[in-house]
């Protein structure tokens, strides 16, 4: 009976201490390896534990869509300003309170109303080669269009989300009808059927196969820092342009959070939240995959990505991308930017 009664003691005591447990369930999109070191930092300085669910962002907002409110999740991580807004319309996130994170994200980097918040960002940039064209070629996004780079443009697929961002931001800048003629025009001027990412979209600039494409930053950062022979041949290949400095800045996409709908642990997310807007962790955004923090003044160490620079950025709420997206769709299917 003694033996009876400890086993059953025991067994309540480790329920006990796992019902007390703190812990996150965190729905993350991005998918960096230098940020395992970001979520450690957390629990060692939290203790609680992060439970970490990663996918793509449309399977991930999928994943919740169907989950309901039963879903686990308490705070949804996405790389997408279109997305975290189009999350917030559909009722995904729950809008949170905090004078920390008002106070130290900027009101165009955050909801309104405290539904998400942007801890980095990453520009949309045009990388050029060097024995082909001149930066004064390429100074605006708007260049890519034009008949003189007529076969010497390589993108991305159009309908991939940095690319739909950077439409809809055409969008609203230009109007629909001039922003199809745009994506009209940089479609006539493609070398090559858009293929691959980011990266593969530089190393064809610098083998030549192209004479400019858009990339954002981080991935060409990513290759100033390498170590290896052939990346350091691209980057001595390849220029980049900040474009637009002379009219509406640089287009500026985000990588942000916001805690669940039905967050079943809510105090924690919202210091995980609170924490991604700490110093240390915005730097981690930094040195880590050489994204800009988005508090101000935070001091990096990443001395690839402080060599780029300062530029002017567009202002454009990120609100907006998520609002035009679908219009942006429809532009790069009837131009047939596929």
């Amino acid at each position: 009976m003694n033996r009876l009664l400890l086993a059953a003691l025991t067994c309540t005591m480790a329920f006990s201490a796992n019902a007390q447990e703190r812990v996150l369930n965190l729905y993350s999109a991005r998918h960096y390896q230098t940020d395992e070191a970001l979520y450690a930092n957390f629990t060692k300085a939290t203790g609680i534990r992060i439970n970490r669910i990663e996918a793509g962002d449309d399977p991930l907002l999928e994943r919740v869509r169907n989950e309901g409110a039963n879903s686990p999740a308490d705070v949804i991580m996405l790389v997408d300003a279109a997305r975290l807004h189009n999350a917030q319309q559909t009722g995904l996130f729950q809008p949170v309170k905090s004078a920390l994170l008002e106070s130290r994200i900027p009101a165009d980097l955050r909801d309104a109303q405290g539904h998400w918040f942007a801890f980095s960002t990453r520009a949309r940039v045009i990388v050029f080669n060097k024995a082909e064209l001149r930066p004064s070629d390429v100074a605006t996004y708007e260049q890519l269009a034009e008949p003189g780079l007529k076969g010497r443009v390589c993108t991305r697929s159009g309908s991939h989300p940095y690319m739909l961002s950077l439409v809809a931001a055409m969008t609203e800048h230009l109007g629909e009808q001039r922003a199809e003629a745009w994506a009209r025009g940089v479609v006539a001027n493609f070398a090559r059927k858009p293929a691959g990412g980011d990266t593969d979209q530089i190393t064809a600039v610098a083998a030549g196969q192209c004479g400019a494409a858009l990339t954002n930053t981080y991935y060409l950062v990513r290759l100033m820092k390498s170590n290896r022979p052939q990346d350091r041949e691209v980057v001595a290949k390849v220029g980049v342009v900040w474009p637009n400095q002379a009219g509406w800045g640089t287009h500026l996409n985000v990588s942000g959070a916001g805690v669940a709908r039905h967050a079943p642990n809510r105090e924690s997310a919202v210091r995980f939240l609170e924490y991604l807007a700490s110093d240390d962790a915005q730097r981690y955004f930094a040195d880590g995959n050489n994204e800009w923090p988005t508090v101000k003044g935070v001091k990096i160490k990443n001395d690839a990505l402080a060599s780029m620079g300062e530029f002017k950025a567009d202002n454009l709420g990120a609100g907006v991308y998520g609002r035009l997206t679908p219009v942006a769709q429809r532009i790069v299917d009837r131009a047939g930017w596929r």
